[in-house]
């Protein structure tokens, strides 16, 4: 048993003074300052730790992540898999999903046949099929010449060589058979979402009537909202089933719009994520980014020549802060977008996402200025308490 005592607990509704109790990888209890439990009489040998009225919140939950730390997931090299995972861990993020990107169908079968080793032991939450199936129009930092149809032909053999771990696939719904394609994902128990789209409001909004269940990156290489053609923006923003990812690096979508989204649908529909590559904690230089060279300059990713924007540099305590001082949102509600709702967009809000009995002790120390000072995960500090 570990007591947490003397903390600034962040619960989906508010922040309130008090303590936390830890069994194992699991949370016993949860309780308000002035109502300090005794040592278990169990376990009189009980750890109990002040935290000298910092924050506790859920660790983090980024479920579009492509690396970091130097390290990429989608690299063929397991061991760079490992280290991007412990770079972005030390950040907060204590549940990963993996984002790999467009490549040959061959190694990509191959890719995710090594990934899913990983998440079968627990290091990754998933896997997040990023192309190939998404539009040239709107390919992004993806090679336009390894982009398909999403062919349930293609699709089925990528999601068997990932053993069931595939839990996500980007897609462009008005290829061909995207709709196809998204209702074989939905009846499969994989998120279909809808990104990297040349589609307009119609086709966007058959593939959520099919069971499309998140919007990949709201904003970033999809049409734009006009007033004749809303576009997959308004689709996704107007359906209540339909979670939205943003990337609140300042870069990929201007504040105003971010606080916008938020305003209209609030945190329970916004999954804040950080689409960070391999370069993300690194300096300024030369990245690979899949099958193509990507630019790094002030901590912008960008494809090699000033090309488009290519992930980012963020990591999720950076996207949290930047929600509370640059957004303005409460502290509790941007743990709901940097934790709870991710989790459940990923079916894991019963076990993750928010400080509750019998959820695992995943969760992250912030102090005053909201810098990490400690994460554990499932009740094992991963990164030590600092100060």
């Amino acid at each position: 048993m570990t007591l947490l005592t003397n903390a600034r607990i962040v619960l989906p509704d508010g922040v309130r003074a008090g303590w936390l109790r830890l069994d194992g990888h699991r949370i016993a209890e949860v309780g308000p300052e002035g109502s300090l439990p005794q040592a278990s009489a169990t376990d009189p040998h009980e750890e109990s730790i002040d935290l000298a009225g910092r924050y506790v919140l859920p660790g983090f939950v980024d479920m579009h992540v492509h690396g970091g730390g130097g390290a990429a997931f989608s690299s063929g090299d397991v061991e760079q898999a490992v280290r991007a995972a412990a770079f972005h861990r030390a950040h907060g993020t204590t549940t990963i999903m993996a984002s790999t990107v467009s490549t040959e169908l061959d190694l990509l079968q191959r890719y995710l046949s090594d990934l899913a080793g990983l998440v079968e032991d627990g290091l990754l939450a998933g896997l997040h099929l990023e192309g190939p199936f998404i539009s040239k129009a709107r390919c992004g930092a993806h090679d336009p010449a390894l982009l398909r149809a999403p062919d349930p032909a293609l699709l089925r053999p990528l999601l068997a060589a990932g053993r069931g771990t595939v839990k996500m696939v980007t897609l462009a719904p008005e290829l061909d058979f995207g709709i196809e394609a998204t209702a074989l994902l939905a009846n499969s128990g994989v998120i279909a979402a809808v990104g990297h789209t040349d589609g307009g409001y119609g086709v966007t909004e058959e593939a959520f009537s099919t069971g499309a269940r998140v919007a990949t990156h709201l904003f970033n290489a999809m049409p734009g909202v006009h007033h004749r053609e809303p576009g997959p923006v308004v689709a996704a923003l107007e359906d209540e089933s339909v979670i939205v990812e943003l990337v609140n690096d300042g870069i990929h979508v201007h504040p105003a719009v971010i606080g916008m989204v938020f305003n209209a649908v609030g945190a329970h529909r916004v999954a804040l994520i950080t689409d960070a590559m391999a370069a993300a904690g690194q300096p300024d230089g030369m990245y690979r980014l899949g099958a193509l060279e990507v630019e790094v300059a002030e901590g912008v990713a960008r494809l090699s020549g000033g090309g488009s924007i290519a992930g980012s540099t963020l990591t999720m305590d950076v996207a949290f802060r930047r929600a509370v001082r640059e957004l303005g949102l409460s502290i509790h509600e941007a743990a709901v977008s940097a934790a709870l709702t991710p989790a459940r967009a990923l079916g894991l809000d019963h076990e993750i996402g928010s400080l509750a009995a019998g959820k695992f002790a995943d969760l992250v120390v912030l102090d005053d200025e909201l810098e990490v000072r400690g994460v554990m995960k499932r009740g094992e500090w991963v990164l030590a308490l600092q100060g």
